[in-house]
């Protein structure tokens, strides 16, 4: 926008919360410094720890892209009809696909196809979303997401730690033959 205020204020924000974080962890001044790994492994030992990775692949072809899109929906009526609800991709079993929709809490207006949500047997899911923020063709962004409540595994890469799910949805989408895209261009 054109005006004078901070852009990208996410950042400046987040500062400020883990400074008050710190601050409530070391409020007595007696006792040792508590660092913020420290607050992080504890909070994950109390409830949990996500793992999360998000893959792009930018500058995709726009019709590939809704390709990928529609291999995927797809799979919705194969799920439906088997037996034992699921489709295995990449050894994992993939029990529900569905696509969501953002329904505005101000003016009730819908917006379909806001992205592709396979969930898989253990709660782990994938996200297909399209954008087309780029400068030219579409980004794909594939969210991989998983729950480890095990403390001894909390500590992993979270990049190792979804790559079989990253394998799995890659699977389902058919992504890098549809695309050409053997990898993505950015991991987050």
């Amino acid at each position: 926008t054109g005006s004078s205020h901070i852009r990208e204020k996410d950042g400046m924000w987040a500062v400020l919360a883990w400074m008050s974080v710190l601050a409530k962890a070391n409020s007595d001044p007696s006792k040792p410094l508590v660092g913020i790994q420290e607050i992080v492994e504890g909070h994950w030992a109390k409830y949990g720890r996500h793992f999360y990775v998000r893959y792009d692949y930018e500058a995709v072809d726009s019709a590939a892209a809704e390709e990928v899109m529609e291999t995927i929906r797809g799979h919705f009526e194969e799920i439906a009809k088997s037996s034992d609800k699921g489709i295995m991709f990449g050894g994992l079993k993939c029990n529900s696909i569905e696509e969501f929709l953002y329904v505005d809490p101000v003016d009730d207006s819908i917006t379909s196809k806001q992205g592709l949500v396979l969930s898989f047997v253990g709660g782990a899911r994938a996200i297909f979303r399209l954008s087309g923020t780029g400068s030219e063709g579409a980004t794909i962004r594939l969210y991989l997401e998983s729950y480890e409540d095990e403390v001894d595994k909390q500590s992993q890469n979270p990049q190792e730690v979804l790559l079989p799910l990253a394998a799995a949805a890659l699977e389902a989408s058919n992504l890098a033959a549809l695309t050409g895209r053997e990898s993505p261009t950015v991991i987050t």
